[in-house]
């Protein structure tokens, strides 16, 4: 990891008005010496993008806990790739299931956090695995 933090950026797409539990995440990771950029509630993917490029974010963190997880993280997948930032990691927690699993690793989402996965899991997992 070096001398550089890690700079995440925190987003809860769409409609989903559920935020506590990124904001969990969001303050454990900053506990865990990383940046964190929380965007709040009922972002477009266009936004999330954005920040993302303009804070020079190493990963997106999203949360999802509506069931259009596959839609979004595809769509923020295809949507970094536009913008020449396909080098920005995309992780989505929340509610996950299990046989979803492999179709969002096949769109290119390399971090994924179902509803009950200890936040020191994760941590630990972003430690090992973002720049």
């Amino acid at each position: 990891m070096g001398d550089k933090r890690i700079k995440v950026v925190v987003a809860k797409p769409g409609l989903d008005g559920h935020d506590r539990g990124a904001k969990v995440v969001a303050l454990a990771l900053k506990e865990a010496g990383m940046e964190v950029i929380y965007t709040g509630l009922h972002q477009s993917v266009d936004s999330i993008v954005n920040t993302a490029i303009q804070e020079d974010a190493d990963i997106i963190g999203l949360s999802v806990m509506t069931g259009g997880h596959l839609h979004i993280c595809k769509e923020v997948v295809e949507r970094l790739k536009e913008e020449g930032a396909g080098d920005i990691k995309v992780a989505v927690g929340g509610v996950i299931p299990s046989r979803d699993i492999p179709a969002l690793k096949d769109m290119g989402v390399v971090g994924i956090f179902p509803g009950g996965t200890p936040i020191d899991e994760a941590i630990a997992w972003m430690q090992a695995n973002v720049n």
